[in-house]
């Protein structure tokens, strides 16, 4: 036969499979509707994977777009297209708000993405998420808060997110400078700063939860591609029966295979449309994105739709080279030869054989080879569904007698263990990888997790005070807030040894003796009384500075009014030493501290205030209410709540994503499980209905079901924990690590895993008992 001719009986014996998996009665509808919907579930995830990368691009393009404060953006004198701004960020009940004040200096002045004109004085614009929470019977407590006119809202290009929180708000009598640097001038918004460099570790980690979560959908659609197998091959030998060659059954299995894989195609492609138009509802772990931004890459979304039917179309053709079609049977029915082991070892070891060559390299020897992660990380995983199917054949025919339910539950095991490792493969890939990847991020959380130092015992926040606020005023209102147990207030600042340009500054810290007693040790205090912390090894300064009888000035910083704030200050001829002590914020400060009755008046305004406040835990809300009495002190009032720990951001976005990733990993998981459950059921209905007929208590048959489940399911948890930890011990010397195992949260992994299956099993026994009923020995 030419090669012309090959080609068109190729594209005919496709074509005619095709037209089996749709014309071929009840039974072929079936198997085609499993295969698109369990394809469809893979296809829908890894189209979100490849629409990742644009809505976090997205993202990340609009957060640049409106930064301010910037080396680009900042502006030293006023101009007809500056504008003031301070950053009045807040938080509500654990949400973050991003807040702005804006204070126009002429017709030009810049505009934030998606604002079409400046807010005016005393009202605000709002993002939607933020005025539905206003309007909204709890977000009460919140407008307290936010005492402006709402005049419009932010669009789309002014927000990361549909669900962000955000305000811009108007108003008047901001100054450069002032609230620690928070209120600046700037002439545009919009940032050009790349970040920092790539840190490699990150990288790592990056790299393995892209493939943890993406090597267990392959997993499933190989599987979902040979549901209804034993019928599809009944069918072949039929098509045997009537003169067909070996050749010409096979292509028409693959263009079954094919019919399925583009029906899942169609499938995954709706579902993904119907999430997409309705993303911008949902948030997971704190991220969402508007549905404009679930753009596929269309390179990566052409690789889906090529892959996909290539890798169905493989699977088959690999499925059959075990079985002989013939054209009275298929010869599978009779006990196969038994799985050699070596070369299922050979992908594991190949993956360990990759990954070994960077153990020992951490961080500071350049970056990890790409390529060589990726293909030993699949490997390793991949070795897991080699590894599986020989674990089970060789373990069922071991199991010894038991209970009806269990001698059918083994039976069917040993017929068909193929099928049982091919159910569970998924599972066991996905927790592999799963407890290779706690383990790396337990190795190196310690790494991008910072103590703050924080005593939460004797203040859990505290409250920056701009300089036109008096500390003890502030004091007294924060003290009578409800909620708060008791307030320490002080004023902060530094000292000159000159008027300009000084060289050397100390700090200086200015309060009631209760108030410094909780900033430092000291002998006695009486008002009127000043301290000296010298001995600070690397604070020089203070012994050469602060002398008696020397004149020091007390500096405001660099604000515009800085000169006329600039007091000079001569120190009492009695200064008594102090020893150092952390304040409740962890910070062991130095230089001058002086009660009020010792420090002129007149350089007050020069310095800022800092409430440390202990809350009453039994009181709702405690933290929120302190947050509005702050706001009604003054707005650039900036709340600040102590924590223990403090993680790098970057390392905390990435193990947000992978919490995202693994829950529609984890979703995926149940669904597929549950229709390859149900296409199982589907394809023993007439045995089913036959040992019911029998005399078979139907409750022995869910348990057989239920151990046809369990068995496979506890033999995939066993090995996936054996190579997900070894996966994540290699992991860990790659960067450096010391190799520890979280035995918990191993345990978490399979007993997730476990209860997976258990809901799926229970999910499946209504199909069940249907199936059992007597009218399904009936045939067509």
């Amino acid at each position: 036969m030419s090669g012309t001719g090959r080609v068109r009986g190729l594209i005919r014996d496709l074509a005619m499979g095709m037209r089996f998996s749709v014309t071929g009665g009840r039974e072929g509808w079936a198997r085609t509707v499993l295969t698109a919907v369990g394809v469809g579930l893979g296809v829908t995830l890894l189209l979100l994977t490849t629409a990742v990368p644009n809505a976090l691009g997205h993202r990340h393009d609009r957060e640049r777009a409106r930064n301010d404060m910037t080396s680009r953006s900042l502006a030293r004198d006023p101009a007809a297209d500056t504008m003031l701004i301070a950053v009045t960020d807040t938080s509500w009940r654990g949400e973050d708000i991003r807040g702005r004040l804006v204070q126009p200096e002429g017709p030009r002045a810049p505009l934030p993405p998606g604002v079409d004109q400046l807010p005016g004085r005393g009202t605000m614009l709002l993002s939607p998420a933020l005025r539905r929470l206003l309007d909204s019977p709890g977000g009460a407590l919140l407008r307290e808060r936010l005492p402006y006119r709402v005049s419009g809202t932010i669009g789309e290009d002014g927000l990361v997110g549909p669900g962000e929180l955000a305000y811009y708000a108007g108003v008047s009598g901001l100054r450069p400078g002032a609230a620690l640097g928070r209120v600046e001038r700037i002439h545009a918004f919009g940032s050009r700063d790349p970040g920092l460099g790539p840190d490699p570790v990150l990288v790592l980690l990056v790299l393995i939860v892209s493939v943890v979560l993406l090597v267990p959908v392959g997993v499933f659609i190989a599987s979902a591609v040979r549901f209804g197998g034993e019928r599809r091959d009944r069918r072949l030998a039929a098509l045997r029966l009537v003169g067909a060659d070996t050749h010409t059954t096979r292509r028409v299995a693959a263009g079954e295979a094919l019919a399925g894989a583009t029906g899942g195609l169609a499938v995954g492609g709706a579902l993904f449309a119907l999430g997409r138009s309705v993303a911008d509802r949902f948030t997971v772990f704190g991220v969402d994105v508007f549905s404009g931004d679930l753009d596929p890459v269309p390179a990566l979304a052409g690789l889906v739709v090529v892959a996909v039917p290539v890798a169905a179309v493989v699977v088959t053709l690999s499925a059959l080279r075990g079985v002989v079609v013939e054209p009275l049977g298929v010869v599978r029915t009779a006990r196969p030869p038994r799985r050699r082991l070596w070369w299922r070892l050979l992908m594991p070891l190949g993956g360990l054989g990759l990954l070994a060559p960077m153990m020992g390299q951490g961080r500071n020897n350049g970056d990890f080879n790409q390529a060589m992660v990726i293909g030993g990380t699949v490997l390793l995983l991949v070795g897991v569904t080699a590894l599986l199917p020989w674990i089970v054949e060789a373990v069922v025919p071991r199991l010894g007698a038991g209970s009806p339910s269990w001698q059918l539950a083994v039976r069917r095991l040993q017929l068909s263990s193929g099928t049982a490792a091919r159910t569970v493969n998924g599972i066991a890939v996905a927790v592999a990888g799963a407890i290779a990847l706690q383990m790396l991020f337990a190795g190196v959380q310690a790494d991008y997790t910072r103590h703050t130092g924080n005593d939460l015992t004797r203040a859990q926040m505290a409250v920056a005070l701009p300089a036109a606020v008096p500390v003890a005023d502030a004091t007294r209102t924060l003290e009578s807030t409800r909620g708060v147990r008791g307030a320490t207030g002080l004023s902060e600042g530094v000292l000159g040894e000159r008027a300009t340009a000084a060289q050397r500054y100390v700090e200086l810290t200015v309060g009631g003796c209760a108030a410094l007693r909780e900033v430092a040790t000291l002998p006695s205090c009486r008002d009127g009384d000043t301290f000296v912390i010298g001995n600070r090894e690397y604070d020089r300064d203070t012994a050469a500075l602060a002398r008696p009888g020397r004149t020091v000035y007390v500096d405001p910083g660099y604000g515009e009014d800085a000169a006329a704030l600039r007091v000079p200050w001569r120190l009492p001829r009695t200064l008594k030493a102090a020893s150092l002590r952390s304040d409740p914020s962890g910070y062991e400060r130095g230089g001058v501290l002086v009660t009020p009755g010792a420090f002129p008046a007149a350089a007050g305004a020069a310095l800022t205030g800092k409430v440390y406040v202990s809350l009453d835990p039994a009181v709702p809300d405690a933290r929120d209410l302190l947050r509005n009495a702050a706001a009604r002190i003054d707005p650039l009032a900036f709340p600040a709540a102590f924590a223990a720990t403090e993680q790098n951001r970057r390392f905390s976005t990435i193990r947000t994503g992978l919490l995202v990733g693994a829950t529609c990993v984890l979703l995926l998981i149940g669904a597929s499980l549950l229709v390859s459950q149900l296409e199982q059921l589907r394809e023993r209905r007439r045995l089913l209905s036959t040992l019911v007929a029998f005399g078979t208590r139907r409750s022995t048959l869910s348990l057989s079901v239920l151990w046809q489940t369990a068995l496979p399911v506890a033999l995939g948890l066993a090995l996936a924990t054996a190579v997900g930890i070894g996966l994540g011990a290699v992991l860990l010397r790659m960067v450096d690590a010391a190799v520890g195992v979280d035995w918990p949260g191993v345990a978490a992994m399979a007993g997730i895993a476990a209860g997976v299956v258990l809901l799926v099993t229970a999910l499946s026994l209504p199909a069940l008992v249907r199936m059992m009923r007597p009218d399904g020995l009936r045939t067509e």
